[in-house]
């Protein structure tokens, strides 16, 4: 990993930070670098379950370098998208963790990832047509899926910023937790994911994420087709057998 991107890997979770803390973590081509290959390499190991996204010094991220992009550094890595990350997320379950700001491409960023544990003084917001631009990472066609359309558009054509409390009751955001507290709290809920068996939890991710758009007709085919081979894996024997063992599985991702 480059400066501008860390990579800690621990007990089946790795975490992924954003580090230009000076920039309140702002993505330019050196980050969307450094998450993309990061996302590459951790979808290959079998040591890690789960990924966890978050900014070093208190704010996850207020979105695209602006001065960057007026330099010609655009941070979007081709079959990735913005930041790395936006268009190709990875098979592996992530939690984002949000401190400070989650802004513009920092907020698309959060909608990439499947679980957000947030600080109760963590800010979302959509900020682009302020400065003359669209939410293109993916946020405008991300958020009025994952909460009520009339808000939605609201928090889009606004431009404003958004309380975590607000997105909380309104679903978007799973867990809140102290001020500074948020890492911690999707490092816990990442250890109980990481507890279970990697292909199945990469299955059941692509199941869930997929299956919007499969027809009534073919939707079990479908899910036939991704689930199947983690029946037939080591682990789900292994998880049989130490159910009737009574121990603890012990999983290899295979």
């Amino acid at each position: 990993m480059s400066d501008e991107v860390l990579l800690e890997v621990d007990g089946g979770v790795a975490v992924i930070t954003i580090n230009r803390p000076k920039a309140r973590n702002a993505v330019n081509g050196a980050v969307a670098r450094g998450i993309a290959s990061a996302v590459d390499e951790l979808d290959e190991r079998k040591d890690v379950a789960v990924i966890v996204l978050t900014g070093a010094g208190g704010t996850f991220s207020a979105g695209m370098d602006l001065k960057g992009f007026l330099t010609g550094d655009f941070p979007v890595v081709e079959g990735r998208g913005f930041g790395g990350l936006t268009e190709a997320p990875p098979r592996k379950p992530v939690i984002a963790a949000v401190e400070g700001y989650a802004l513009a491409g920092g907020f698309e960023l959060a909608l990439a990832c499947d679980i957000v544990v947030a600080s109760e003084a963590a800010t979302f917001g959509l900020p682009e047509p302020k400065r003359g631009l669209v939410a293109g990472a993916g946020g405008i066609m991300r958020l009025p899926r994952r909460i009520p359309y009339h808000v939605a558009m609201e928090i889009a054509l606004t431009g404003d910023h958004y309380p975590a409390s607000r997105l909380y009751e309104l679903g978007l955001v799973n867990r809140l937790t102290p001020a500074g507290e948020a890492l911690a709290g999707a490092l816990e809920l990442a250890a109980k994911i990481a507890a279970n068996a990697p292909l199945a939890l990469a299955a059941t991710k692509q199941v869930i994420v997929e299956s919007a758009d499969w027809s009534r007709e073919e939707m079990f085919k479908k899910q036939g087709a991704i689930i199947s081979p983690v029946f037939s894996s080591k682990d789900a024997m292994e998880g049989a057998a130490a159910f009737a063992e009574k121990r603890p599985p012990a999983w290899k991702g295979e």
